[in-house]
């Protein structure tokens, strides 16, 4: 709430949605089971998650898809509108470590970021396609999307 209002005429194809920078703790993806009832051991259990062949625990996949739905209505603020928002999980993400009580976390922060591919008006609503994803700290896009979204026009009335 709040922000800055994106307007239909703001956006141009080729364009880029806001970034928007994530971490994900081990103490956010218990908060984050707790919240949404999936308490997979996959997230929080050192052993099972090696057991599984993948090294240790991993983000959730609806965290990381709630991650670009956040990207998405920050971008384009309180009159915009989400149509559509989907989403992959194309590869594991490990949440931040912590070294010590005191010292801070290690790890890499996640980027939420997106292009504008396509605008056009169809029955009154000015809509805006955008190709969306979250990449890790190595550039890799983890978690590809799509997102469609209708803007307020600034040629109101």
């Amino acid at each position: 709430m709040g922000n800055k209002q994106l307007y239909y005429e703001d956006v141009e194809v080729g364009g880029e949605v806001t970034p928007l920078a994530k971490v994900a703790t081990s103490q956010m993806l218990v908060k984050w089971a707790g919240a949404s009832g999936d308490f997979n051991p996959l997230h929080y259990e050192d052993s099972f998650a090696t057991s599984m062949m993948v090294g240790s625990p991993i983000v959730h996949g609806a965290l990381k898809r709630a991650w670009l739905g956040h990207l998405i209505t920050d971008w384009v603020g309180d009159e915009g509108t989400i149509k559509k928002l989907s989403c992959q999980y194309r590869a594991m993400d490990y949440p931040r470590k912590m070294k010590t009580m005191t010292e801070p976390h290690e790890g890499e922060t996640w980027w939420c970021k997106g292009t504008i591919t396509g605008k056009r008006v169809e029955n009154d609503e000015h809509i805006v396609e955008c190709n969306i994803w979250a990449e890790n700290g190595k550039g890799e896009k983890t978690t590809p999307g799509s997102a469609v979204v209708v803007l307020p026009s600034k040629k109101r009335g």
